[in-house]
């Protein structure tokens, strides 16, 4: 495999291409700012949107050589493979539906994989993904940037070390109201493709923000998910896919959950937030307060514990940049994400070596089990709310 062979040398930033995230689009730009921050990549290459036109013209706007703006990423991954100084990774930020197919190209020429979220369009695809992940030896990391925020950290931490006790109770919402009216009937971009089935996939809300919130609660309490039972609704007249899920959830040990994803709830904007309960105490996070957890051990006063402040520990304190006091928050909890990502890089640079210890990033598994839970949502709904396995 060409891509295998390419010179490296040990510590540069690492190269890598872009698959969407051209003119009019959102996220891209969020993953160029989080693959810079901290100088680890270095964009080189792109095929930047699915008119060839427009992805070229992307690409001089972001000052790629013309050569490496590509007009498909079937030419790019070709292309990139064959270089002595080609891409290490690419970054996929496309709706939904491209997903796949995009990584499957790059994966089979030998390239790393960063992934947007949710990994894929169908639960078909995301289990064919892993497959192929694991047949082509490179590393896919899923960009569910919540899992990077220091203080997510914190907790999953204090959970894992028992300060809870046995876990009980996890609640998770995710409400935004950003689709309250049917903006995608403006031709709003991002409105469009994310209540669009053949592009979003079967979820909407659900597979959108929903899958942040289920992954959220998963990576910090650690628990399994048994069943599920769920109520999706689309509250705006025509619109195919649901922008309000209720879910309940059945943790394997006994923990019981509640889900709620909207984003047709006024007075919201990304008001994402976490709370576990267990025999011991309980936890509480908020994105929008990102850098304070709260923790309160029975019986005794709640206490807040800062990024960097006293109390926090070294799961927090490896991925915060600045002095206490001083806000972190959605670019630096996705720049952390790519962080990661850069440690694992470099450490399969160096002949299948392992990165150090405590570099945690959501993988191709995780990205199999958000989309399993979108369909089990939709299930679950389509049978009047039926308890339903993943």
């Amino acid at each position: 495999m060409v891509g295998a062979s390419k010179a490296r040398t040990e510590n540069g930033p690492i190269r890598y291409g872009m698959v969407g995230g051209g003119q009019g689009a959102f996220i891209g730009a969020v993953h160029r700012i989080a693959g810079r921050l901290d100088g680890e990549f270095e964009l080189v290459a792109g095929a930047l949107s699915s008119d060839p036109e427009r992805a070229r013209a992307s690409a001089a706007e972001l000052g790629i050589d013309p050569e490496r703006g590509y007009g498909s990423f079937e030419e790019m991954a070709t292309a990139e493979a064959a270089r002595a100084d080609g891409i290490e990774a690419v970054a996929i930020v496309t709706p939904n539906h491209m997903h796949y197919p995009a990584a499957k190209v790059f994966l089979e020429a030998g390239i790393h994989v960063i992934c947007d979220k949710p990994m894929t369009a169908n639960l078909e695809d995301a289990k064919k993904l892993a497959a192929l992940v694991k047949k082509s030896g490179k590393l896919f990391v899923l960009t569910h940037n919540y899992t990077g925020y220091p203080m997510v950290r914190q907790a999953r931490e204090m959970v894992a070390a028992g300060e809870l006790g046995d876990l009980r109770v996890v609640q998770v919402e995710y409400p935004q109201d950003w689709l309250t009216e049917k903006l995608e009937g403006t031709g709003q971009k991002q409105a469009s493709w994310r209540t669009d089935p053949a592009r979003s996939g079967v979820g909407g809300a659900t597979g959108d923000i929903g899958t942040h919130a289920f992954n959220l609660a998963r990576f910090v309490t650690g628990l399994e998910l048994d069943s599920l039972a769920a109520d999706l609704t689309a509250f705006v007249d025509g619109r195919p896919l649901d922008d309000n899920a209720h879910v309940m959830l059945r943790f394997k040990g006994g923990a019981k959950g509640m889900l709620w994803a909207s984003q047709v709830a006024p007075g919201n904007e990304n008001a994402l937030k976490l709370r576990v309960y267990g025999t011991k105490g309980g936890l509480a996070w908020e994105q929008e307060h990102p850098n304070h957890l709260w923790f309160t051990p029975f019986g005794e006063p709640k206490r807040l514990i800062t990024r960097n402040g006293a109390g926090a520990g070294e799961a927090a304190g490896r991925l915060s940049r600045v002095p206490p006091g001083h806000p972190e928050g959605y670019l630096e909890g996705f720049a952390n994400i790519y962080a990661e990502a850069a440690r694992a890089i470099r450490a399969a640079r160096r002949a299948g070596g392992k990165p150090e210890a405590g570099v945690v990033y959501p993988t191709v598994d995780d990205g199999v089990e958000g989309v399993a839970f979108v369909e089990a949502c939709v299930k679950s709904s389509q049978r009047d709310g039926a308890w339903t396995t993943l």
